[in-house]
C-alpha cells in the first residue's frame, strides 16, 4: 500500500508500507494494512510507525493532524512531525524536565501538559528500536 506523511514543512515519508499504525483520539491505536476500509480519524499525540515487508520501521513523532485511508492508500496530514533521526532526545528530555517543575507548581497548566506529552513521544521515537 502507498503512504504518506505529511508535515506543514515537509514530506517525512512518501512510498510502499505493509502496515501503519497511529492513535487517534478517543479512539485508540489503530493498524492499516493492505486494502484497509476507508477511514478517517484526528490523531492524538503518539509516535506513528511505518513497518516494511522485510520487517523493518520507521518511528515518526506525530503531534496532532489527521489519517485518511482509501484506496489502498494512508495519508498521515500532522501538525508536527519528526522522523526519529531528526530527534535530539537531550533536548526533549531537557523539555520534559521543563514542563514536569512546570506542573509540579501547578497541576492544571494546559500548555505545560502538552509540552510533556510532546516530549514523552519524542523520547519515545527516539529511543525505539
Amino acid at each position: 500500500m502507498q503512504v504518506q506523511l505529511v508535515s506543514p514543512e515537509r514530506v517525512l515519508y512518501e512510498g510502499e508500507a505493509k502496515m501503519v499504525v497511529v492513535r487517534t483520539l478517543g479512539g485508540g491505536d489503530i493498524a492499516f494494512e493492505d486494502n484497509h476500509a476507508p477511514f478517517l480519524g484526528a490523531l492524538a499525540d503518539w509516535p506513528a510507525r511505518v513497518k516494511f515487508e522485510d520487517g523493518s520501521q520507521d518511528w515518526f513523532a506525530v503531534h496532532g493532524g489527521f489519517v485518511e485511508v482509501s484506496n489502498n492508500k494512508v495519508i498521515i496530514l500532522s501538525d508536527l512531525a519528526e522522523p526519529k533521526a531528526d530527534i535530539d532526545v537531550e533536548r526533549a528530555r531537557a523539555a520534559k524536565a521543563r514542563a514536569e517543575d512546570l506542573l509540579r507548581a501547578n497541576g492544571e497548566d494546559d500548555e505545560a501538559l502538552a509540552a510533556l506529552q510532546r516530549a514523552d513521544v519524542r523520547i519515545e521515537v527516539a529511543t525505539s528500536a
